[in-house]
């Protein structure tokens, strides 16, 4: 098999193809033959050895990666629920980025016929994040106002649709006038563009009584205008801090890094008692133990793109070899949908 390995973090030359035996599954597991592999940006984050899970769980080397899709090559001792050969997409924590990878059977699902082992890859991360934001971490009601940052990417894209299943208004938020259109089709009621519009301006004219969820991902550039431009009983809800990180050269910047923690916000319970303002945040690499979760989600998810109600992310591809460049583009936060490597 062949996989991507960190060995310690830094650039994009850490990003080191190589050949490894190709593992057997044991018990319990399932060894799959990956078709294409999903690209999220915690992947850089773990290249750059900032990401916490991936320090607690695996340490040096590394193989990035969250999400794959294509076939069950060997089922181990006891696994009755697939047969070699069935075709599935699913998560794993870490070790994606391979030709091959074993997993329990509960992280797996079988692919959809309409869904392509691309668009398969670059679903499960995302629409189970904004799942979890949603449904499992809020209460959300129809009629209800959200401002999702990001809009354009794979998050952003899945968060306005479930937004949409779940009867809300949709307010999305791009970086690039080349963003406005996806964002649109894929159900936002308005987008503004920070490049060219005056963001929180535009924010307060499309909603004077104040957001009931803001969904933010930016960091310091945004969480403080986040929370204030919520509602009575709004909730920022924080999964990612982008704004924090650099966008080009593939190295950290610790000097911008330890600025950017200075300056981001620090929220006083007794304030957000008095203001009725709350804030959520998770991080779902965290939530792999929570098997009833990730398939209480997989299954509405499936059942809507069945119906019809969610839509693939559209999907750029790169080769498993030219991982470094996919990687300098998702940091360059130029792209829209999701990256995915071929394998």
């Amino acid at each position: 098999m062949q996989k991507v390995v960190v060995h310690r973090p830094g650039g994009y030359e850490r990003l080191v193809l190589e050949t490894h035996l190709t593992p057997a599954p044991k018990a319990g597991e399932v060894l799959v033959r990956t078709v294409a592999v999903g690209i999220n940006y915690a992947d850089v984050i773990v290249r750059w050895g900032l990401y916490e899970s991936a320090k607690k769980y695996v340490g040096w080397p590394i193989t990035p990666g969250f999400e794959f899709s294509g076939a069950i090559e060997a089922v181990g001792p006891g696994v009755e629920r697939f047969r070699v050969g069935d075709e599935v997409f699913g998560i794993t924590r870490f070790g994606g980025y391979a030709t091959h990878v074993v997993v329990p059977p509960d992280r797996v699902f079988l692919r959809p016929a309409k869904m392509s082992h691309t668009e398969a890859a670059g679903f499960p991360s995302v629409y189970l994040t904004a799942y979890h934001a949603l449904f499992q971490n809020v209460v959300v009601r129809p009629g209800m106002t959200l401002l999702v940052h990001s809009a354009a990417g794979g998050v952003g894209i899945a968060l306005l649709q479930l937004g949409k299943i779940a009867k809300c208004r949709v307010i999305g938020v791009v970086g690039a006038p080349h963003k406005v259109e996806t964002a649109l089709r894929f159900g936002a009621d308005a987008v503004i563009d920070k490049s060219s519009q005056d963001l929180w301006a535009e924010a307060k004219k499309l909603a004077p009584e104040g957001y009931d969820i803001v969904l933010d991902a930016n960091g310091v550039s945004t969480l403080r205008e986040s929370y204030k431009h919520l509602a009575t009983s709004g909730k920022l809800m924080v999964y990612g801090f982008h704004s924090m990180l650099p966008r080009s050269g593939g190295r950290v910047k610790y000097l911008k890094l330890a600025w950017s923690y200075l300056r981001s916000p620090w929220f006083n319970p007794i304030h957000m008692t008095d203001k009725n303002k709350s804030l959520v945040t998770f991080n779902v690499s965290f939530l792999f133990e929570r098997t009833d979760l990730i398939i209480e989600g997989m299954n509405d998810l499936l059942e809507w793109f069945a119906e019809g109600k969610v839509l693939a992310p559209p999907v750029t591809t790169y080769p498993l070899a030219e991982v470094a460049r996919a990687h300098a583009d998702i940091e360059s936060a130029q792209t829209t949908g999701k990256l995915v490597l071929l394998t």
